[in-house]
């Protein structure tokens, strides 16, 4: 029994080898994205219990790689390592809340190829749609950083797809957390804007935590504790979006974009 138990043990080793083997050559013949994703997929954890259980929520760092954003004006940091630190702040409170999360990106990497037959950009953003489209995503919420020419802008700006009601109540909802939670100099509303991330038929908004060319803020941003801050305020947000009275109007439907200029 001793030696047959050996064997059926070896044997059972070696399958699982076989099968390992054959996943890895599956997903290097996938290429970079579905490595990425496949390891974003084995990292989630099950969700705990809380107010946002059942509800995935899709959060998209701005920016990443060849793309670093808006620049600190005087520290010279680009935005995109400020977004994903914020951005995995508000993985971590979503999570603790209940929510499933879906991060489009985890590291310092773009979503495109080196060379892709479009606009790097474009197969960017392409790419991030489709990971949200594809985990089923209720709610996208995208981390940025904001500048200005001018030095005195200041203070976290919402914006929501233009004539959507359900982003601009989410929106709203996340700018007045941001306003109580951050006490900015300049208390700015909920904007509407055109962006791409803001238009795959959910409630979605896009956070700009701060001004980047503006001296004091900036120095705000460079600290983790106020990252921190920040990222609470936007979980504070969309807690706030969730328990609001009365049925919530139904999002814009997605906007097909296959006739996107693909030029440089």
């Amino acid at each position: 029994m001793g030696r047959k138990g050996d064997r059926t043990r070896v044997y059972a080793g070696m399958l699982l080898g076989v099968t390992a083997l054959c996943t890895l050559t599956l997903l290097l013949a996938a290429g970079d994205s579905a490595i990425r994703a496949f390891a974003q997929q084995g990292a989630q954890a099950t969700a705990a219990p809380g107010p946002l259980r059942g509800m995935t929520v899709a959060v998209d760092a701005g920016h990443g790689g060849y793309d670093g954003g808006a620049v600190g004006r005087v520290s010279g940091v680009p935005e995109k390592g400020l977004n994903l630190d914020v951005a995995r702040r508000v993985e971590r409170l979503l999570r603790a809340q209940g929510a499933d999360v879906v991060m489009t990106r985890t590291g310092d990497y773009a979503l495109c190829d080196e060379n892709p037959p479009i606009r790097r950009k474009l197969q960017d953003m392409q790419r991030r749609a489709a990971l949200i489209r594809m985990n089923e995503a209720d709610v996208v919420l995208s981390i940025h950083m904001n500048e200005y020419a001018g030095r005195s802008e200041s203070g976290p700006q919402v914006f929501y797809r233009e004539q959507c009601q359900a982003g601009r109540l989410l929106a709203g909802a996340i700018q007045g957390a941001m306003i109580e939670g951050l006490k900015p100099s300049k208390n700015r509303p909920a904007l509407g804007g055109d962006y791409y991330i803001l238009t795959l038929g959910v409630p979605s908004a896009l956070v700009e935590c701060g001004f980047l060319s503006n001296r004091e803020e900036e120095q705000k941003l460079l600290q983790e504790a106020y990252r921190e801050q920040v990222a609470q305020s936007i979980v504070q947000g969309l807690l706030d979006w969730q328990t609001l009275n009365g049925e919530k109007p139904e999002p814009l439907p997605a906007v097909d974009r296959s006739d996107e200029p693909t030029g440089e």
